[in-house]
């Protein structure tokens, strides 16, 4: 889903988001909470209202001791989930709630389980998630599992507000499965959050997007182990993360297609186009001809975008355009490959496309495998590439 941190994906409208087809979009407790506060958003009627969303929202909150990201454009804005600069210094944690100074004023806040529901209610979102206690999957020994059985008992207060509140029927709460990167504490949380399948809607994976190594065996074998084990009939959500699909989740939230479209990248089935470089100034073909986005569609050339990109928003609010309806494009195939029953198909087309003969992320290769998914049959000569293995545009001296 794409994301919209404070009632807004940079750049566009409501309308706009809604006519690329999009359902779904974030946004998040804590910001809006702050800033525009309840009180506006209880006289607009909630954000929906507020923000002239015509769809569904889900909110999340940014984690008390984890990190949010700062934008060079605007503190706080476009990320809904865990980030990079520590908030830990703004946080307390205790058994009633967390503590918070607003990193704008100072001032005090006690989130409880109870009040962050309240909060959620106010907002009006379709799908709101629990207050949960969540480390830095960074961090091993007894602060992890103390932050896991506090989730559990927060989860407790949260449904029992959510219930009393004769909300239930119109919101749908999710619990938030937690455990760092130890299995053995991955399966007591996730034990404890099946046994109150009845009394939620869904459940989030947490605490895996806070800096570790996504080629990593834990990383790729704890997404795959918590949503095999989660019930089928229950939607599963990878919190922060925009590649867990293929791994049994559901649903995730992801701020690649609109940052990198600010960064002057164009996701294309092909890989990504540096539109920044010189190569594409006089390139007046547009992004992709099959494309159905409207940047697309209206043929705006590469070129004119290589000319406005880094000096008019127009053209970042075009690849934001852009990106938004890859994203959904590759998950709408995804989508219609399961039910199809040929995903492993897709899977092995769309890398074929994507990285072509440049090699594969190690890291992928070893996560679908994790699900019985080969990557390389039958394709045993494509290189296998350690680290992230990002097929990228970079400048150069014949693209200068």
């Amino acid at each position: 889903m794409p994301v919209a941190t404070q009632a807004a994906i940079k750049g566009l409208t409501a309308q706009q988001v809604e006519s690329l087809g999009v359902t779904l979009i974030l946004n998040n407790t804590y910001h809006l909470n702050l800033r525009p506060g309840l009180e506006v958003l209880n006289e607009a009627g909630g954000a929906h209202k507020f923000q002239g969303w015509n769809k569904n929202l889900l909110t999340v909150r940014v984690p008390a001791t984890r990190a949010q990201y700062i934008d060079d454009e605007d503190f706080s804005q476009d990320s809904g989930g865990f980030q990079l600069v520590s908030l830990s210094k703004f946080t307390t944690i205790t058994e009633e709630g967390a503590l918070f100074a607003s990193p704008f004023t100072g001032e005090p806040t006690m989130l409880t389980p109870e009040e962050s529901i309240r909060i959620q209610h106010t907002i009006g979102a379709d799908i709101i998630m629990q207050l949960d206690d969540v480390v830095s999957s960074l961090i091993t020994g007894p602060r992890v599992e103390e932050a896991m059985h506090r989730s559990v008992r927060w989860l407790d207060r949260c449904i029992t507000q959510h219930e009393s509140s004769g909300k239930a029927d119109t919101q749908n709460l999710f619990a938030i499965v937690q455990g760092g990167l130890d299995p053995q504490l991955r399966d007591k949380c996730l034990e404890e959050m099946i046994s109150r399948k009845d009394r939620v809607a869904g459940y989030a994976i947490g605490g895996l997007s806070g800096g570790e190594e996504k080629e990593s065996k834990p990383f790729r074998y704890l997404l795959a182990h918590c949503a095999e084990k989660l019930p089928e009939d229950r939607p599963r959500y990878s919190m922060g993360i925009g590649f867990a699909e293929a791994l049994g989740v559901d649903m995730a939230d992801c701020v690649f297609p609109t940052r990198t479209a600010r960064f002057g990248v164009a996701l294309t089935h092909n890989g990504p186009l540096n539109l920044k470089l010189s190569k594409h100034a006089k390139d007046f073909r547009p992004i992709d001809e099959t494309c159905p986005c409207p940047t697309c569609t209206s043929k705006m050339s590469r070129a004119l975008i290589n000319h406005t990109i880094t000096h008019e928003t127009s053209a970042a609010h075009a690849l934001t355009l852009h990106n938004i309806v890859f994203q959904a494009q590759v998950m709408g195939r995804a989508r219609e490959a399961i039910i199809n029953g040929t995903f492993p198909d897709y899977l092995r087309s769309f890398f074929n496309q994507y990285f072509g003969d440049v090699g594969y992320p190690e890291w992928c290769v070893n996560a679908l495998r994790t699900v019985g998914v080969d990557l390389l049959e039958g394709k045993e000569s494509i290189p296998v590439v350690p680290g992230n293995a990002a097929k990228w545009e970079y400048a150069d001296s014949s693209t200068l």
